[in-house]
């Protein structure tokens, strides 16, 4: 996946990036995660062209709002129980993509509550927009 962000469309762009953003959702195929909310971490980026945000005068319409990857990922959130995290990965890249500066996604999601044994559990995703 890795050799994706070489991609020569990529050169021209600037990666705006949300980390460890951390929120609780109801997802998960087994019982014990239906029961309750799980706590999901997500890391997303997104590949804008710099012709796309780059401001020339310092305001924030001129680029791709930070609130932007934060509310989608609420809003997905909010509607519903979701069984897998590759849905939920899916769902959100693809929302992503749907802005219309935004050349390519990558959104990954962790479940760390889920096994004792591992730091988290996971799954990643990464598109670019077809012309």
């Amino acid at each position: 996946m890795h050799a994706m962000l070489s991609h020569p469309a990529l050169a021209d762009c600037r990666r705006l990036f949300l980390r460890d953003y951390e929120i609780y959702i109801n997802i998960g195929v087994h019982d014990f995660e239906k029961k309750a909310e799980q706590r999901v971490i997500l890391n997303v980026d997104l590949y804008v062209p710099l012709a796309m945000n780059t401001p020339t005068n310092d305001q924030l319409d001129e680029v791709v709002d930070y609130d932007f990857m934060r509310e989608t990922i609420k809003l997905r959130a909010s509607k519903g129980h979701i069984h897998l995290q590759e849905t939920f990965c899916d769902d959100i890249v693809a929302a992503m993509l749907a802005h219309p500066k935004v050349l390519a996604a990558r959104v990954s999601t962790a479940k760390p509550d889920v096994y004792p044994d591992c730091h988290s559990v996971g799954v990643e995703v990464f598109r670019i927009k077809q012309d």
